[in-house]
């Protein structure tokens, strides 16, 4: 995929799904988290903040190419991130397993994977 015609944009939403799901690690663990666990630690208005940049990862995935069943897919892991992270308490360390970001990115890489 290196010389993908859009290796710098999903390059963009890769960094931005890193910093999203798993920058920190906690020391002591392998745990990783991101600014979208911590995000949800604050009611209603964390959980709001964290939905516009997985929403902008699927739209870019749409804009890229990616088919309509794998932004369904997309959708439905930023649904559950939203369903789920909206839960206080439960709904960061839902976040922190879960990683709806990562995922979402890795259904990209691997439609591009998959492109001539």
């Amino acid at each position: 995929m290196t010389d993908h015609p859009h290796m710098a944009r999903f390059q963009r939403l890769d960094r931005l799904s890193q910093r999203l799901d798993s920058i920190f690690r906690i020391p002591g663990t392998r745990i990783r988290i991101g600014f979208d666990s911590i995000a949800g630690l604050l009611p209603v208005i964390g959980d709001a903040a964290a939905t516009v940049p997985a929403a902008w990862i699927v739209l870019e995935s749409r804009r890229m190419g990616l088919p309509r069943h794998k932004m369904m897919r997309q959708i439905g892991n930023v649904a559950i991130d939203g369903i789920v992270g909206s839960i206080p308490l439960l709904g960061s360390l839902f976040d922190i397993g879960f990683k709806a970001n990562l995922r979402n990115v890795e259904i990209l890489r691997r439609h591009l994977d998959r492109q001539p």
